[in-house]
């Protein structure tokens, strides 16, 4: 079940619980107690003025629960990154924080917009739901708005027919095929003012055609170009299937890692910003 809509049905069940024993319970409880207590009996006056403990247990949690949903809803998100697709930028372990409102103020769960404010630009990092399984949560860079023509070719991006500038290649690791061994070079890539890192590979690229991203949608690739599953292979995002925008690692964890908890922290990673 999706944890927005489960957060949602327990703010039903612990508000129906309160509004019940407020309008309902509460009166009733009083009214047995002046009884009790008007023939002589305190001590079990007492006893019945008493809330039932599912009573005192929504009351409790009604708040936090209501006050995280609306965070979560409206402010910020948290996710986790699984898989290696984003590198360097984004580690597998990394906890991030998701801006909700930056493009657009959504109903929670049904998530239809209410108000429109500025969609994703080139070169930011979003979070939205997998188009073919929206039930899924992805990562990805924005590398097309709505009527750019996008080409990846021979490890190159070009957008409305201009290169998006690299440089700086230096060595960053190995890869395995089945073909063998290879090596992974890291460059920084250029999209508009934006600048970030990618990993690139000497592995052919898919077949090279020809992008024209439609109105309200977005084309998005991963930052390890070569090990992502990314809009070259299942089209657009939607307007409607974007969560928001990443901009904060907050925690990050080497579940690879050996050795107690603290060894296993990331510290180095933790607070750096998302760009």
């Amino acid at each position: 079940m999706d944890f927005a809509l489960a957060m949602l049905l327990v703010l039903a069940v612990t508000g129906g619980l309160m509004a019940l024993d407020y309008g309902i319970l509460d009166p009733a409880r009083k009214r047995r107690a002046e009884a009790l207590l008007a023939a002589g009996q305190a001590e079990e006056a007492s006893r019945a003025s008493r809330q039932p403990l599912a009573v005192e247990y929504a009351r409790a949690f009604f708040p936090v629960i209501l006050a995280v949903f609306l965070i979560r809803s409206f402010l910020v998100e948290p996710f986790r990154i699984p898989s290696g697709s984003m590198l360097p930028s984004l580690h597998i372990g990394d906890f991030i924080l998701v801006n909700k409102f930056s493009y657009g103020i959504r109903l929670p769960v049904a998530n239809v917009k209410l108000v429109a404010l500025s969609g994703p630009r080139r070169g930011e990092v979003a979070v939205f739901r997998f188009p073919v399984d929206p039930s899924v949560n992805y990562i990805k860079r924005v590398v097309g708005v709505p009527g750019d023509r996008v080409v990846y070719k021979n490890k190159q991006l070009t957008i409305n027919g201009v290169p998006m500038k690299q440089e700086d290649a230096t060595a960053y690791g190995m890869f395995q095929t089945e073909h063998g061994p290879g090596v992974l070079v890291r460059r920084v890539e250029a999209l508009g003012d934006a600048r970030h890192d990618i990993l690139l590979t000497d592995r052919p690229d898919p077949n090279v055609e020809e992008f024209t991203v439609p109105p309200g949608q977005y084309f998005v690739m991963g930052d390890n170009r070569d090990q992502s599953n990314d809009s070259r292979y299942w089209g657009f995002v939607p307007d409607e299937n974007l969560v928001g925008r990443a901009f904060l690692i907050w925690f990050s964890w080497n579940g690879a890692g050996d050795g107690p908890f603290w060894q296993r922290i990331v510290w180095s990673r933790i607070g750096n910003s998302i760009h």
